[in-house]
């Protein structure tokens, strides 16, 4: 089963944490993290649900949205646990 854009992001998030050793990545870091392990999903398909559906801060611009990340700073990004 293909997975969505958020699980996909998700994972991303876990990857980048385990290498990097930090919790916060910026928008570009975690794109091109997801791009890197699946075609599926278009650059701004991939922005769009960090900044707008999978983003706390973020206006309620979409049908569905979740809590799954902060925006700490302009372009930064961490995962609630």
């Amino acid at each position: 089963m293909r997975q969505t854009c958020r699980e996909a992001v998700l994972a991303a998030f876990e990857r980048l944490e385990r290498r990097h050793g930090r919790k916060v990545f910026d928008l570009w870091e975690i794109v091109q993290e997801v791009l890197a392990a699946t075609d599926d999903f278009a650059e701004s398909t991939i922005r769009t649900q960090v900044g707008s559906v999978m983003c706390v801060q973020a206006p309620t611009n979409h049908a569905t949205t979740y809590e799954d990340l902060d925006r700490v700073d302009h372009g930064k990004y961490r995962r609630r646990l």
